[in-house]
């Protein structure tokens, strides 16, 4: 079925109208709690008082003056939040009440309502195995709304996944730190720990996780004909035995753990959300986990 102009923009205003009242009602203050401070600008220099952090002495300053000197910051007001959003076709999978790519999409608005009610710019990194459109940072209701539409109409030109690139690609376009939430199902046939490594050294990364209940337990339903969203590969399964439904779900967990290892070692918050959970929960307790 072909959606016309109407059906998209009448499922803009659902959206708009679901994650703008989250933004306002359950997430306001909490969304500012978890990034506030993030970015940090020089100020002023004043004389050195008791208490203060002998790592923020300006010796420059204190060599003219010949008595000590420290570098006040403060916190910008005006934060820049990218979504890096994996388009791949992984992404179209669905089992239960809506795909991945539609949960995602909901998450990405009830975080740019967030963000603009924060007074933050928002920009958009739309990925595949390359970057497929990049969309930059501007703020208002307008440039969200315009944002959710191509997150919902998009058609990607591939349906493989890199996700090193797009880290890569955040490095290249924002100069400035800002604070990036990548979502994705995090199936890369790519490592992309390094890229990662390099860009939470200069930007303020959080990972969000999004997968399908069927990837974490297969149900016991006979033959089934899997296809692998990416590479277009078939082949059949007999989910009634349990010896390979365990052997599923062992690798389900293996995988899950190696990804939160990758992620905790290079300091950047994880968190992981199914397409029939609670994404407002899994939110609430990443910006409880940040405040």
């Amino acid at each position: 079925m072909i959606e016309t102009t109407a059906d998209i923009f009448a499922k803009v205003r659902r959206i708009e109208i679901k994650t703008r009242g989250l933004s306002n009602n359950i997430f306001a203050g909490q969304y500012h709690s978890a990034f506030k401070g993030r970015g940090m600008a020089f100020a002023e220099v004043r004389e050195y008082q008791y208490g203060d952090d002998v790592r923020d002495i300006d010796w420059n300053v204190t060599a003219r003056f010949h008595r000590p000197y420290v570098k006040v910051f403060e916190e910008e007001r005006e934060l820049t939040v990218m979504l890096l959003v994996d388009v791949s076709g992984s992404l179209n999978f669905g089992t239960r009440n809506e795909t991945k790519a539609e949960m995602a999409t909901e998450i990405a608005a009830t975080l740019a309502f967030s963000a603009i009610q924060n007074n933050d710019k928002i920009g958009v990194i739309f990925f595949s195995d390359r970057i497929e459109k990049y969309i930059p940072p501007k703020k208002g209701r307008k440039h969200i709304l315009y944002i959710i539409r191509e997150m919902l109409g998009f058609k990607p030109e591939s349906k493989r996944t890199d996700i090193g690139m797009a880290l890569e690609y955040l490095g290249r376009m924002q100069k400035r730190r800002c604070t990036a939430f990548v979502m994705s199902d995090f199936y890369s046939r790519k490592d992309f720990e390094k890229p990662l490594q390099i860009c939470r050294m200069r930007h303020d990364l959080v990972g969000i996780q999004i997968y399908d209940p069927l990837m974490r337990r297969l149900p016991d339903v006979g033959i089934l004909r899997i296809q692998d969203a990416e590479t277009g590969h078939e082949q059949y399964i007999d989910t009634s035995s349990k010896a390979l439904r365990m052997a599923h779900e062992r690798y389900w967990t293996e995988r899950s753990a190696a990804l939160n290892q990758m992620f905790q070692r290079n300091s950047v918050d994880l968190v992981s959300v199914a397409t029939d959970g609670n994404y407002v929960k899994t939110l609430q307790h990443l910006f409880a986990m940040r405040g």
